[in-house]
């Protein structure tokens, strides 16, 4: 353990392995070694290896496995690759979430999953790499400097509410609402900044809304997008806080809030800033805005524009596809979730006017595992999916969205595969993109 600059203590990392034919193996640094700095600068994690090993020109100090430190200059290509290859992706362990959120979804998942989707990651080093959002109560001062001093951009930050009080509450941690101060020196530092806002009726929305909403604004430019998002209520909630989920006037009036600051902020700066989820739409029985609303698409994982996004994709495929009259009769199925039924539907009816071979019959399926009150296709699991279409003619191909996988594409929440669906309902299972024209690709079999 060593002592950085700012006086925190640190581990230093080990090295496993090195690239051959790199800088480092033509250095003669080795497996084993111990990573202690480049260019003086303290090398903890992924974040400072890839800032401070991206120069043309590097100071590399290791240490050895006997305890002897080794300094070596290495001269390389602007960008290229050092050749250090470390145990774990961050070089360290993930850093777990501090809070005890009253809408954790994690806290509302039953006993008997894989362990990994127990795990509740808060930490900011994912939030650059990936894109994950932090509630900023995990980050040391150290690695706030870090992101001022790398201009790491941009963060993703799981805001809530900008009321101090009332974010501690939410949170039940004493230090979450002393956190909110972080967002505000990012944004003067120039750090670009993307804000969620996870919405219990009667808790952070209405007048808190309001106030989140023009606290958030007023960091601008360096916010840069507002999405809310309504609280997503399992039936495994024994012991926890009871929230109900939002009826169709809550959403509503959620969804009033929201656009009515959009409007008057697009007025003045250009831009709506915030955006309400597509579920709140759904909810409230609106229908979903057109592509443009959604300006850049700045939060589509947080299903921001995803039904205008896929809508508009889609007509677009559809109007660039020639249709053959002689194509051979193809029917598939699809199945998705109950909430994005009507647009999956809707966009089967549309191919199938312009390919008058091909039949497609959609399925919505219920979510039994984590109750009907979750009603995305992402949360649908595969044991819901084989008891709902077991014994349906699904035809010679089943169509699902790729979102019910987890990111590597291979197995469901309930740790079945494609593979068991297709043993089961005897049929070849497809996951598909949200992308228009992936989508109608899979439809028509090209």
């Amino acid at each position: 353990m060593y002592k950085n600059r700012g006086g925190a203590f640190y581990v230093p990392v080990i090295i496993s392995d090195v690239a051959k034919g790199s800088p480092a193996d033509k250095k003669r640094i080795k497996p084993g070694d111990t990573l202690v700095s480049i260019n003086g600068h303290d090398i903890a994690d992924v974040l400072d290896y890839s800032f401070y090993a991206d120069d043309s020109e590097l100071k590399v100090v290791t240490k050895r496995e006997s305890g002897a430190f080794q300094i070596v200059r290495v001269e390389k290509e602007q960008g290229e690759d050092l050749g250090l290859i470390f145990e774990t992706y961050l070089m360290d362990k993930k850093r777990s979430c501090k809070n005890k959120c009253m809408f954790c979804f994690i806290d509302q998942l039953p006993k008997g999953l894989r362990e990994s989707l127990y795990f509740k990651d808060d930490d900011a080093r994912l939030s650059f790499l990936f894109g994950n959002y932090i509630t900023l109560t995990n980050l040391t001062e150290r690695e706030v400097q870090r992101i001022m001093e790398m201009h790491i951009s941009p963060v993703n930050i799981s805001v809530h509410t900008m009321n101090p009080e009332l974010r501690v509450k939410m949170m039940a941690n004493p230090n979450a609402g002393e956190a909110l101060k972080i967002v505000k020196r990012l944004a003067d530092a120039g750090i670009s900044i993307n804000t969620q806002l996870v919405l219990c009726p009667g808790v952070n929305d209405g007048e808190e809304l309001k106030y989140s909403l023009k606290e958030l604004a007023a960091l601008y430019p360096s916010v840069q997008s507002i999405a809310a998002v309504p609280v997503g209520i399992t039936k495994f909630r024994e012991g926890l806080c009871h929230i109900e989920p939002y009826t169709k006037e809550q959403a509503a009036e959620t969804v009033d809030i929201i656009e009515q600051f959009g409007n008057e902020f697009k007025k003045e700066h250009g831009t709506r800033l915030a955006f309400a989820a597509d579920e709140f739409y759904l909810k409230a029985g609106r229908p979903i805005p057109d592509g443009e609303y959604y300006e850049e698409f700045a939060q589509l994982e947080n299903g921001v524009g995803l039904w205008a996004d896929l809508r508009d994709s889609f007509a677009k495929a559809l109007s660039e596809t020639q249709g053959h009259p002689d194509a051979k009769e193809r029917k598939i199925s699809m199945a998705t979730g109950t909430s994005a039924y009507p647009l999956i539907n809707s966009l089967a009816q549309k191919a199938q006017e312009k390919f008058k071979n091909l039949h497609i019959e959609v399925t919505p399926i219920k979510n039994k595992f984590f109750g009907e009150t979750i009603n995305v296709a992402g949360l649908l699991t595969g044991t819901d999916l084989i008891d709902q279409l077991n014994g349906k003619d699904l035809g010679e191909e089943l169509l699902i969205p790729s979102v019910m996988l987890r990111s590597e594409g291979d197995i469901f929440l309930d740790d079945l595969s494609p593979k068991d669906l297709e043993e089961r309902l005897k049929v070849k299972v497809t996951p598909v993109d949200n992308d228009g024209y992936a989508l109608l690709s899979a439809m028509i079999g090209e």
